[in-house]
């Protein structure tokens, strides 16, 4: 099905190891895939309920980071609204899995709530204060980048390579760690 106006938004913090993932999966379709018209990427970081303009703006909402569903580092689960509420008690486990699920049951009472897709990976460590990804994690994120962008295209939207030399994930994250001036303005919302 083709939406009109999707919304692509990376979350977790940066500061906390793999809880960064979504946000420099966002950064790494930026830097990688050419602009779509109906596509706004958004590096959501830690903006939590700020982010609710996006649940009623858009169409579809796809949200991407770290999830606490069973299963060995790297496993991806990929469940809309109406699944993510019937298993809420396995989805609030984190921060950012209690933010989603909330801001579902408030963006529900109203009627253009657009459709929520949640994707996330189960992470390494979310603990720990640094800002890179572990290397169990990191090895996992082409796996997060296909399920991300399978659900792209079957929401209408067929992302392009650019044709510039590809930015890795390893690039993306040390700019993140070692942020220059001129980084900082793109990057405040990662934090």
């Amino acid at each position: 099905m083709a939406y009109e106006k999707i919304a692509l938004i990376g979350i977790g913090n940066i500061m906390f190891h793999d809880e960064g993932l979504g946000a420099y999966l966002v950064k790494y379709i930026e830097e990688n895939y050419e602009e779509h018209p109906n596509l706004t990427v958004v590096e959501g970081g830690t903006l939590g309920f700020t982010l609710m303009t996006y649940y009623q703006e858009y169409d579809k909402i796809i949200v991407v980071g770290t999830g606490s569903k069973k299963g060995s580092v790297g496993t991806i689960a990929s469940e809309n609204a109406e699944e993510v509420m019937a298993n809420e008690d396995a989805t609030r486990k984190t921060a950012n899995e209690v933010e989603i699920t909330m801001m579902i049951e408030i963006c529900s009472f109203h009627e253009d709530m657009g459709e929520v897709q949640l994707i996330t990976m189960v992470p390494h460590d979310i603990i720990d204060v640094k800002n890179a990804m572990t290397a169990e994690a990191l090895t996992h994120m082409p796996n997060l980048l296909k399920v991300t962008l399978a659900e792209l295209c079957t929401s209408g939207i067929d992302l392009k390579r650019k044709e510039a030399n590809e930015v890795s994930f390893e690039s993306i994250i040390e700019a993140c760690a070692n942020p220059t001036i001129s980084d900082f303005h793109d990057m405040s919302a990662l934090i």
